[in-house]
């Protein structure tokens, strides 16, 4: 688990973004399991950030004529996964996360935690082998934050999955096995 820290407009999303392959830096090279990013089309990295990133972003991004449960399978839909089975498999991950009474519940219907929730729950539906957080509590409570940060941190535990934030939440930055902040451009290690 790393966090990325810095001031605001240190380029900390931005970097995110290279990361998930959302961008492209303007000079460097990006790998991502011995992949070099930049080397791939648009069509290929589409089917990798599907496949192997999931993202979570401070606003949910969440379809809102969706419910819950139709938000979470929609990565599982674009990847071609049967319907029934992106069905069993979304609904499995929003009860992990707690939220087997708010299936069938669109976004407006829902507070911000559980938005919250289930966008993580939509970029666990591929089993991604990394989660790319950025400020995942900036427009939260700090009770519902610290619930998120617990479920981020038991997603790394139980399922291996590579967690990397951006965030200006001290409490959130404290709890990744590595820190890092940025500053003017340049990456240095944060104790």
């Amino acid at each position: 688990m790393l966090a990325i820290e810095g001031a605001s407009g240190a380029g900390k999303s931005t970097l995110l973004h290279i990361l998930g392959a959302l961008d492209r830096p303007t000079e460097g090279k990006v790998y991502f399991q011995d992949l070099d990013l930049l080397d791939q089309s648009e069509t290929n990295l589409a089917e990798m950030r599907n496949r192997c990133i999931g993202f979570v972003f401070q606003f949910h991004h969440l379809l809102p004529e969706f419910t819950a449960l139709e938000n979470t399978i929609m990565p599982g839909l674009i990847q071609g996964m049967a319907y029934k089975d992106a069905v069993q498999s979304g609904e499995r991950i929003l009860v992990q996360l707690g939220l087997e009474d708010r299936l069938l519940h669109k976004p407006g219907e829902l507070s911000g935690g559980e938005q919250q929730r289930v966008a993580v729950a939509r970029a666990l539906m591929m089993n991604p082998r990394v989660i790319l957080a950025d400020e995942p509590t900036g427009n939260l409570d700090s009770k519902t934050g610290e619930e998120v940060h617990n479920l981020l941190v038991r997603i790394n535990r139980e399922q291996e999955i590579t967690i990397i934030v951006v965030t200006h939440n001290p409490a959130l930055a404290v709890r990744m096995n590595r820190r890092i902040l940025l500053v003017d451009g340049k990456l240095h290690e944060n104790s």
